[in-house]
């Protein structure tokens, strides 16, 4: 068995990164860090020494294999997961904040359209990285800067034309992390309770909310949706290991309680190879794969 050795409050060693997915699994990283503030974060990177970082926000839309991650592993959930309002209409939000923290955020400060964000499992930080959407908006279409911490632990604050970003994809400009974005959102529109209710009914009937998932595993296709690519090549319900395709939706891969990340990722290749087969369409995937197997 790894044994755990803890160096500080906020600091750990080969801690297993099963504790902090959404999927449970996940072997250990080999530094397990907690920032406490942009100080304490910016420190930690400069005695880093080029060494590996991993960054890991809610534990949302990542697969850690089953070796884990060498280097260290930073993880904002537990901090920098601050939003406040800055100018009308425009709100700073932390790369820790969950984007159902922001979309009840922004029903209580009269700030939309943003319902849309409550569709989204992971952090902000995360949805910055990957261009995280649901129900037709898309998190960088609100995004006015941001604020960025690069390898040595210098800050900078740079604008969206700095990025080129398209449906799930983001380029960055130089290797860098998400501290937080100022968002502005429209004068005219306001997030409601109903329509949030609304967006959460409708997960409820259409996905495996109460399962142990990533959220969506692959990118939609413009011949279709993903879900509906895999349903039609009879793969629901479809098990490897511990793990089974949804049969709620398709699009989503369950973690039945025994499952590894050797059986997951075998499982995404699987779909992957009979989508092929079946419609001759290559699938790429939404949810980042991550160290070693």
């Amino acid at each position: 068995m790894t044994k755990v050795l803890k160096q500080a409050d906020n600091c750990y060693y080969n801690e297993l990164l099963s504790k902090h997915t959404s999927w449970k699994v996940g072997g250990p990283a080999d530094v397990f860090f907690i920032p406490q503030s942009r100080s304490d974060l910016s420190d930690f990177l400069k005695s880093n020494h080029n060494k590996p970082i991993t960054w890991l926000g809610n534990g949302t839309n990542v697969l850690i294999r089953d070796e884990g991650i060498r280097g260290s592993v930073i993880s904002t959930k537990k901090s920098l997961n601050k939003i406040k309002m800055e100018a009308q209409n425009s709100c700073r939000v932390e790369a820790g904040a969950s984007c159902m923290d922001l979309a009840l955020f922004a029903e209580k400060n009269k700030l939309g359209p943003a319902a849309f964000f409550s569709g989204i499992p992971g952090s902000i930080g995360g949805a910055l990285v990957m261009n995280a959407g649901s129900f037709g908006h898309e998190t960088w279409d609100f995004v006015e800067s941001l604020e960025v911490i690069d390898q040595t632990g210098t800050i900078h604050h740079l604008n969206p034309k700095d990025f080129k970003f398209s449906y799930r994809t983001v380029k960055l400009p130089f290797p860098l992390w998400f501290l937080s974005c100022l968002m502005q959102f429209s004068e005219s529109v306001i997030t409601t309770k109903s329509e949030l209710k609304d967006y959460r009914n409708q997960r409820l009937k259409t996905q495996p909310l109460s399962e142990d998932t990533c959220g969506s595993v692959f990118k939609n296709h413009k011949k279709g949706h993903a879900g509906d690519l895999i349903e039609r090549a009879g793969l629901k319900g479809h098990k490897i290991g511990g793990c089974s395709i949804s049969t709620k939706h398709a699009n989503f891969i369950v973690n039945e309680g025994s499952a590894t990340s050797k059986n997951i990722e075998d499982l995404i290749k699987y779909v992957q190879k009979a989508v092929r087969k079946k419609h001759n369409i290559d699938l790429e995937t939404e949810v980042r794969i991550l160290g070693e197997g």
